[in-house]
């Protein structure tokens, strides 16, 4: 998008804040022949030494970069610009069937070997007192470079570009009637170098795009107002997303939207059939499936903090987990998914694999750690963590529903519905620690009366239980109206971290839901 919006412009809006300095270097870094490269190749080497000759039978190191830029604006205001960049190592080691962590932000070989002698000292400490010695499952030797596909380095885009971005978002989307909007976009590099005492040196970069918006409409005479935010829809792409998605064009349908929200009558509580767009059934998706399979959590790992999964280890294979038209897989190679990568963070390649097949739960998630705790020798590559100075462990891949095979359209989904709903966006929502109990709201929510979409209701929200949910889906969209939404927030561990995921799905059809009204609830 062209821009005309000059500096002086944006110093004229107020409020901006502009904090932290790039690194000269950084398009530089990771290529082969530059000295920052020659340094990390003795950076690794000093760590995976010093390891093996104090004791370890196994260490890995993960040098990263990461540079991230936020812009925030409110109307024609620019309110908030931050940029921030980090360098450092982790390096971690096996000792006595333990696991010990160490990083450094001093990217030299004499912290690199202060790093490897601390993380030692730390698995054999955790070896007295662990129940079970860890055995890891087999990853190919992988000496490689890979680079998520993007047209455009956001990082490269001019500032005023991306303000005049947002400012003439937020101008579309006040159409009459709507009181406030505010606007964001997040821009995120990650350049990761993974090695390991098995051989593998694996280089990788990742850029992810961010645009998300809130409309408010409100009443004054009676003090009741009404959101509608359009968020979720970060991708793995650069900044071609910006200018190649309609962004002005959903601004302004969420303008319509909030205020005729504002004028919508409460839903009636009860029971309903119900017809959830992917913009809303992505979070049913992550929430219900997404966390629920992942192993740690079933074996109590996470029981702590993020909690645990009403699935038991040996229920894969037999659980009826949906109906038989529910196919849901796993992936780390999906286009423009948050999670996908060319390598997880501990240096297994991307995998693809189903985790719920015919309605019936079939796979995990896994890393090399967690994979012999249930038979496998092969990890599906779901070691994540969010920085160097965090320990890796389990995350979510990109979690999505498999479309019918048949072009299903949105008509055909609503067709038989005598009294239903069609839920689109995200709303107010809960689940339980075990991933059972649920309840979503959705952002924009409409009634469906004799196979036809209707008048907008509020205050609505449906509630179910996770298999008697994924058991009544008897209509699924076809491959024309599948969609990739995602979070870049996926907040789990102790201390916290943060994963991007992404969840792929076609609206779905679901019968005989339970609807609450919130505003009575």
């Amino acid at each position: 998008m062209a821009s005309d919006f000059s500096r002086r412009d944006f110093l004229a809006t107020g409020g901006a804040v502009v904090a932290g300095v790039f690194v000269p270097d950084w398009a530089a870094a990771f290529q082969p022949g530059t000295s920052d490269n020659a340094r990390r190749t003795e950076v690794t080497d000093a760590a995976l030494a010093h390891a093996a000759k104090i004791g370890a039978s196994y260490a890995d190191i993960r040098i990263n970069r990461y540079r991230r830029e936020s812009i925030t604006t409110r109307e024609q205001q620019v309110q908030n610009v931050s940029r921030s960049t980090s360098y450092g190592f982790g390096v971690r080691v096996l000792v006595n069937g333990a696991w010990g962590f160490a990083a450094s932000n001093l990217v030299e070989p004499a912290a690199a070997r202060t790093a490897a002698e601390q993380a030692v000292a730390i698995a054999k400490a955790n070896a007295i007192l662990a129940t079970r010695k860890i055995t890891l499952a087999h990853a190919d030797r992988t000496v490689t470079t890979w680079t998520s596909a993007f047209k455009k380095d956001p990082f490269e885009v001019p500032l005023e570009t991306k303000i005049a971005f947002l400012l003439k978002l937020n101008q579309t989307a006040l159409v009459p009637g709507v009181s406030f909007v505010t606007s964001q976009i997040l821009f995120a590099d990650e350049q990761k170098y993974f090695a390991s005492s098995e051989g593998s040196r694996i280089t990788q970069r990742l850029i992810r795009t961010y645009p998300q918006f809130q409309t408010t409409a409100t009443d004054r005479a009676s003090g009741d107002f009404q959101t509608r935010p359009v968020v979720d829809r970060a991708k793995l792409m650069g900044y071609e997303y910006v200018e190649e998605y309609p962004w002005l064009a959903d601004a302004e349908k969420a303008g319509h939207e909030v205020v005729e929200k504002l004028r919508a009558k409460p839903v009636f509580a009860g029971r309903y059939d119900i017809v959830v767009d992917p913009s809303q059934l992505f979070l049913a998706i992550h929430e219900s499936v997404g966390h629920s399979t992942e192993l740690d959590r079933a074996l109590g790992y996470e029981a702590n903090s993020a909690g645990t999964s009403f699935l038991k280890p040996t229920d894969a294979g037999t659980l009826r987990f949906g109906s038989n038209i529910v196919n849901i897989v796993g992936d780390r190679t999906q286009p423009g998914g948050l999670a996908t990568t060319g390598y997880d963070d501990e240096g297994v390649k991307a995998d693809r694999w189903h985790i719920v097949r015919d309605g019936i739960f079939v796979d995990w998630q896994t890393t090399r750690e967690l994979a012999p705790q249930i038979g496998q020798t092969k990890s599906h590559g779901c070691l994540h963590c969010d920085s160097w100075a965090s320990v890796p462990f389990p995350r979510m891949p990109n979690v999505s529903l498999q479309p019918a095979e048949k072009q299903v359209s949105l008509d055909d989904l609503f067709a038989d519905i005598k009294r239903g709903l069609y839920v689109v966006g995200r709303g107010v929502s809960s689940i339980d620690q075990q991933r059972y109990n649920f309840q979503f709201g959705g952002g924009v929510i409409r009634e469906i009366r004799d196979g036809k979409l209707g008048a907008m209701v509020k205050d609505a929200a449906y509630q179910s239980r996770t298999p008697d949910f994924w058991a009544s889906c008897d209509g699924i969209g076809g491959p024309s109206l599948y969609q990739l939404w995602g979070t870049a927030a996926d907040g789990k561990g102790e201390p916290g971290q943060t994963n991007h995921v992404s969840h792929g799905c076609p609206p779905a059809r679901f019968r005989n839901i339970t609807v609450l009204n919130t505003a009575s609830a």
